[in-house]
């Protein structure tokens, strides 16, 4: 059997497929099930409580996968988003044209039983499960269509490595501060049991206070867990940040110094200080200081 069963499907010229909910068998329906009892276990006390809200406001169940269309209705009645069916990962211009218009493209595809605690192109749980429930608040919904509506701008620039900067650590790896603690919005750490824990439990990673030049002139892992993460206050605090023309911004971003995933930069807010002992047990990363010695 194909990984993905969708890789041949007829694409519409946005890139779009038809998910073709009742072809789903009863195996893949059961790896949604698991996937979502697995993470619903874990996700109280460590997800923000707007994604905890709007996954039980949208009818999101251990039922089975969700019929794009039906999840689409309801979600556009909140915020006007809806849900575009896609084989797998779509071209960068088509991304952004559809998050500037308030379509969110997600894979259809459900991991096969080899690859279910890790997968490296995202499939329907990570992009159902993990990102549509915030697109359900209006104020991560407005930081989302201005991110799509900047994406045209860092293409024709040549630099989107700075604007997928942004989007790796909010939307996918952020983090926010609340009354109780840290807790999850990225839907990288969302729909990963392992990240889940280790994002806000294990000492290794940094932990800094979220600021849009820092991000955007910092490097990021793919094929690990991330040995920064970024801490935002609120949506609002994001989209007040983010909503802003980056012209100076992508200026200044062509000089000055490139971070990597492992480095504290001098004007960082820490919030915690990793000691790297994960990182280091694999050969990678020594939870540097940008202008300082390395650490011991």
């Amino acid at each position: 059997m194909k990984r993905n069963r969708y890789v041949n499907a007829r694409r519409n010229a946005d890139w779009t497929i038809d998910q073709d909910w009742p072809t789903y068998t009863a195996e893949e329906h059961d790896r949604w099930r698991r996937l979502f009892a697995r993470q619903e276990k874990l996700l109280p006390g460590r997800a923000c409580e707007a994604f905890l809200e709007a996954k039980s406001r949208l009818g999101l169940s251990s039922v089975g996968i969700p019929d794009l269309m039906d999840l689409s209705e309801k979600l556009s009645a909140l915020t006007g988003w809806r849900v575009a069916p896609v084989a797998g990962l779509i071209p960068d211009d088509a991304f952004f044209d559809h998050l500037a218009n308030r379509r969110f493209p997600a894979g259809v595809f459900i991991r096969p039983e080899e690859e279910l605690d890790y997968l490296e192109e995202p499939d329907v749980f990570h992009d159902v499960f993990g990102h549509v429930p915030l697109l359900a608040d209006p104020v991560y919904a407005q930081f989302l269509e201005a991110y799509g509506r900047g994406g045209r701008r860092a293409l024709e620039r040549g630099q989107l490595h700075n604007l997928a900067r942004l989007y790796w650590y909010t939307v996918e790896f952020g983090l926010m501060k609340s009354p109780r603690g840290l807790r999850i919005f990225g839907a990288g750490i969302m729909s990963s049991p392992a990240e889940t824990i280790f994002a806000l439990e294990d000492a290794s990673p940094n932990r800094v206070g979220f600021d849009l030049e820092r991000i955007m002139r910092t490097k990021y892992l793919i094929d690990d867990f991330q040995q920064t993460y970024f801490v935002i206050e609120s949506f609002d605090q994001l989209l007040h940040d983010c909503y802003q023309d980056f012209g100076a911004l992508y200026d200044r971003l062509r000089s000055g110094p490139e971070f990597e995933p492992d480095e504290l930069a001098k004007n960082d807010r820490i919030i915690a200080k990793g000691d790297f002992h994960y990182f280091r047990a694999k050969g990678r990363g020594e939870g540097k200081c940008a202008g300082f010695p390395s650490q011991p």
